[in-house]
């Protein structure tokens, strides 16, 4: 089915991950008229399978040291200049985190500390933290099974921890706010041209089964490792500009690293650094960074599984092994690589803004945590109003709220730190759907998830299907598989009776989520 519509816009951006909310949300704030589009959820992919680490880069700055390289230093600085404004601007997602680094030769003592002291330096005045050092017997107690044979003491410094899929969301539902329009399982399939000018888009809605025609000024291509693939719609003899490279993760119980510290493991047989870090009261260990193909769906493989846990438990008097693993997820970095030379791990992880013939422009590259200065950089190609967004506050942040403002409406103390922990003074919002309409049922028990949040993200964060929620906006995919198997029967039925989806669909979402979820999502 065609719709006759042929709306006009300023701006379409084309992708619903990080960089794409980013740019939407800065446009609109300069006033522009914007449309984003996303052909599956928001962050499926990249941006909600990061390390949930707001950094500026410990790897990047030892290699700028090391080779003398201002581009990695010029790198770290930005990131950790951009890590404090994330920080502020959503303070209900992101937070800073203490890191130690276990040290078992005396000779590393002085390098790491000297490099994250520098770290430090770097930081001026966004600093969140003093480097130091702490005895064995402090680094023992914080971590009881952390292998004792042979450690000296660790270094401690501080970076900021956040929640990848869900600031994905407070900036969508910012953008909205302000007037953008966002759609999510909308597909680009073609781009309409003039004079060999991109005039249009063509799109299909995979929900509503409808093609629409959109016209803007400018288009944006924010697609993170599907961007050469948008490129060579707008011109078929371009070359490619990404080196895809995958990174895994794996969640296991918190007994592992039961502190709030996280651990960076400063160097693995190929170079790695490795994290272990407190996430979402479990432990989340990663990443590999291998070459990789541009694919929707990544399975998790065992080597990397193994990969992972060999150099974890070398730290640890308490084995790790594939039974304690409660979920795990892969992703793909959008590298860029112009010259096809480098291995995919020494690829500076810096971004690249090109603009085509046909009008398109693209940016891909970079990392979460210079998301912002990446849009505004983009924007300022646009117009010459200034960027708002460096003092922003996104959606759910505009209120502090504590357990003590969700008292009355009868929820536990778990309950409330969770919803406020994930939707911040949106949470109120979830307990007057409860209190008003649905009442207090949990679809999971063991994680106190409600129905009534799941209501609320249908109606406000454009949930269309049940791994939108599962995964991505309740986060319970992402720590525990099982426990989501679970949930699926429950959502899928809310879901269809919310927004009045017929039975045959139900079956669909059923068994594509629970195939995603067996197989890898």
């Amino acid at each position: 089915m065609l719709s006759n519509a042929k709306e006009q816009y300023d701006v379409i951006v084309i992708g619903g991950g990080a960089t794409g909310s980013g740019i939407a949300l800065d446009a609109t704030l300069r006033g522009l008229k914007v449309l984003l589009i996303e052909k599956n959820d928001f962050s499926e992919g990249t941006s909600s399978r990061s390390t949930k680490l707001v950094h500026g880069g410990v790897r990047y700055l030892e290699a700028a040291v090391k080779h003398f390289d201002k581009e990695q230093y010029h790198l770290v600085k930005e990131g950790l200049r951009e890590r404090k404004r994330l920080l502020d601007n959503a303070p209900h997602l992101a937070h800073p985190i203490t890191l130690l680094t276990p040290i078992y030769n005396w000779l590393e003592v002085p390098y790491i500390y000297a490099g994250l002291v520098l770290y430090d330096i770097i930081s001026g005045k966004q600093r969140l933290g003093k480097s130091s050092i702490v005895t064995r017997k402090k680094v023992t107690k914080l971590n009881p099974s952390i292998k004792k044979n042979g450690l000296k003491l660790a270094v401690k410094y501080y970076d900021g921890a956040f929640n990848d899929a869900r600031m994905n969301v407070a900036l969508l539902q910012s953008a909205e706010q302000e007037g953008a329009t966002v759609k999510n399982y909308t597909e680009l399939k073609s781009f309409i041209f003039r004079n060999d000018k991109i005039t249009g888009i063509k799109t299909y809605d995979y929900i509503n089964n409808k093609e629409e025609e959109f016209y803007a000024k400018y288009f944006i291509n924010a697609t993170g490792v599907f961007s050469d693939h948008i490129r060579k719609m707008a011109d078929k003899n371009i070359k490619s500009i990404v080196r895809p490279s995958s990174g895994i993760h794996i969640v296991v119980d918190k007994k592992f690293i039961p502190s709030n510290n996280g651990l960076m493991i400063p160097k693995t047989k190929d170079g790695r650094v490795l994290f272990l870090l407190p996430y979402l009261d479990k432990c989340l260990i990663g990443t590999t960074d291998n070459e990789a193909k541009v694919k929707e769906h990544l399975k998790v493989s065992d080597s990397d599984v193994d990969y992972l846990l060999e150099h974890v438990n070398k730290y640890f008097d308490v084995n790790i092994t594939k039974k304690d693993i409660l979920a795990s997820f892969c992703g793909l970095r959008p590298l860029v690589d112009l010259n096809h030379d480098e291995k995919s791990a020494e690829l500076v992880r810096e971004h690249i803004i090109e603009k085509l013939d046909s009008g398109l422009i693209t940016i891909v590259g970079g990392k979460w945590t210079t998301y912002r200065s990446m849009a505004e950089e983009v924007v300022n190609m646009l117009t010459n109003t200034p960027c708002k967004t460096i003092d922003f506050k996104l959606a759910g942040s505009h209120k502090i709220i504590s357990t003590k403002d969700l008292a009355d409406y009868g929820l536990n103390k778990e309950t409330s730190k969770r919803l406020i922990k994930l939707y911040g003074d949106n949470a109120l919002k979830i307990t007057s759907i409860a209190k008003n309409e649905v009442g207090y049922d949990f679809i999971d028990n063991k994680y106190h998830i409600l129905n009534a949040e799941l209501i609320y993200t249908i109606r406000y964060e454009y949930v269309k299907k049940p791994l939108d929620f599962i995964i991505r906006r309740a986060n319970l995919g992402l720590i525990d598989k099982k426990e989501s198997i679970k949930t699926v029967k429950k959502v899928s039925e809310i879901l269809v009776k919310e927004l009045e989806y017929n039975s045959e669909f139900l079956q669909h979402l059923y068994n594509e989520s629970i195939s995603l979820l067996e197989e890898g999502f």
